[in-house]
């Protein structure tokens, strides 16, 4: 496929899957901009423990060498806790302990949506002085969590309901992230987008190893995933292969071209595809065949092939059998059609602190991280339609996103502040 052939028919996935990202990102600053007080500086704030800092806790005290080691730390850590949890996973997963699995997912949701969403809201309400008694909020929180598990992990629930869950639970997780101390984060940011690459790319990588896994067994793995482009209103229930876009990739099977099929395309296709059938049917030990219902059915051509009613068995059985094997094969590429991108939920969050760490500088560093962040995104995008096989899509992103934001705030936000400030135009 040509490179003007990806860009015509990957543009719908793309818009798809950077929509949900940018209202991410966006929601993450608006909370950060309500909740950082002008008057209070990073020194005063208050310093959360976390996974991500267990070792160094930032002091404003602190060399700058002493900071940098103490991130390099907090990062080694939370790569290795996170390393050590994903290969437990597979463990788990490996010796099929999938309701488990299951049960931990949705337990790990409701704290999420319960607790760390809760404490946010508080945080709001008490910003904004909106006027609400303990009782209603308390129900209102309660229905919110409640609503927020079944969506997410039941099936025949609205897809739009669940994609407005997927993301809410993104801007809960980043928006705690953002609390963490300035060096950590872009040192933890950094590891996370190096483990990505490995693990989902190196023959060895955790993540690479169940999503095979789960290919395998035919199986869906239980992992809070965005579907970008359902097919249906509803959700429905994923076969294993899907599970190859676990990373906003592609299958491990059969190569995937994405492309959006028409009703008359698809008519097309259908009808040449009987016709194959029709005439792989026709070809098998010279027999002539009838057509039967839309298929073709294997006549005796001879007095002596009517007397071996044996050999007729036979080639009835491998009629069948070809039969079944095109109604199977066609089966799989209409809902290989159907599927669409998928990202992972830690995808949207680590983008989404990102923007949020920018946030707390000024708008300048914003836009050019939601640009580098939204341009990385773009690019694995087009590389899956190349590559098609999974791709891990924060290194990109990412990478892109941390230059960016250095080279706005040292280079480009001095210039403008300057020529401004002198009243020069450029």
């Amino acid at each position: 496929m040509d490179g003007g052939s990806i860009l015509e028919t990957i543009g719908v996935e793309i818009i798809g899957v950077m929509s949900p990202v940018s209202i991410c990102m966006f929601l993450v600053v608006l909370i950060v901009y309500s909740l950082s007080s002008p008057t209070t500086s990073s020194d005063n704030q208050q310093v959360i423990r976390t996974a991500a800092n267990l070792v160094y806790l930032e002091s404003s005290s602190d060399t700058t060498t002493q900071k940098l080691e103490g991130a390099l730390l907090n990062a080694l850590v939370f790569v290795l806790l996170i390393t050590l949890v994903t290969f437990l996973l597979v463990i788990l997963y490996y010796y099929r302990f999938t309701n488990f699995l299951k049960h931990y997912m949705r337990f790990s949701a409701f704290l999420v949506l319960g607790s760390m969403g809760g404490s946010i809201f508080i945080s709001l309400i008490q910003h904004f002085n909106i006027p609400i008694d303990p009782f209603t909020f308390s129900l209102l929180l309660f229905n919110f969590t409640i609503l927020g598990v079944i969506s997410v992990f039941s099936q025949g629930v609205p897809i739009l309901l669940n994609q407005m869950y997927m993301v809410a639970l993104g801007i809960i997780v980043a928006a705690w992230f953002t609390k963490l101390p300035e060096w950590t984060t872009w040192v933890v940011l950094v590891a996370l987008a190096l483990y990505d690459l490995v693990a989902v790319l190196a023959p060895g990588g955790p993540l690479k190893m169940l999503v095979e896994l789960a290919s395998s067994r035919d199986e869906e793995l239980p992992a809070l995933v965005y579907e970008a482009r359902p097919n249906v209103g509803s959700r429905s229930g994923n076969r294993g292969p899907n599970l190859g876009l676990l990373l906003a990739g592609f299958s491990d099977g059969d190569p995937i071209e994405l492309r959006v099929m028409s009703s008359s395309e698809d008519v097309v296709q259908n009808g040449r595809g009987m016709n194959e059938m029709r005439s792989e049917n026709e070809e098998i030990d010279g027999v002539r065949g009838v057509e039967i219902e839309g298929e073709t059915l294997p006549l005796m051509g001879s007095s002596n092939e009517r007397a071996r009613p044996v050999a007729n068995e036979e080639i009835r059985e491998s009629n069948e059998s070809d039969r079944s094997r095109v109604l199977e094969r066609r089966t799989e590429e209409e809902e290989e059609r159907g599927r669409g991108i998928r990202l992972g939920l830690g995808d949207f969050v680590f983008y989404s602190v990102l923007v949020g760490r920018a946030a707390m500088y000024d708008l300048m560093t914003v836009y050019a991280c939601y640009l580098a962040i939204i341009s990385g995104l773009g690019c694995t995008l087009i590389l899956l339609a190349v590559c098609r096989h999974a791709l891990p899509a924060l290194p990109i992103s990412i990478a892109l996103g941390v230059i960016f934001y250095f080279l706005t705030r040292l280079l480009m936000e001095p210039f403008v502040v300057g020529t401004s400030t002198n009243l020069l135009m450029f």
